[in-house]
């Protein structure tokens, strides 16, 4: 189910760093710096394992050492708690 804007404002105290677009369609988006670009790499690997696991899909840009993630339930039109449990996994293998 679809977040309202409030919900979404709530919930992203607890994730530092990632922000909701302004655009048409919203979605969640961070840039994470990993140093270089194989660790880019390894990071992308190891976010595309958990999403498979999770069976949701993030968009994923790759810019030499910076990785954008950005996420958006498709099939409910927007921002909803799948995303935010995808944010979190994802901050976490970024600190791992």
């Amino acid at each position: 189910m679809k977040l309202d804007d409030a919900t979404i404002d709530a919930r992203l105290t607890d994730r530092p760093g990632w922000i909701r677009t302004a655009d048409a369609s919203p979605v969640l988006q961070r840039a994470f710096a990993c140093g270089d670009f194989l660790r880019s790499m390894t990071f992308v690997n190891a976010i595309a394992e958990a999403a498979e696991a999770a069976n949701h899909h993030p968009d994923m840009l790759v810019q030499y050492a910076t990785v954008t993630i950005s996420l958006s339930t498709h099939d409910a039109g927007g921002i909803t708690d799948k995303d935010f449990q995808l944010a979190a996994t994802i901050d976490t293998l970024h600190a791992g």
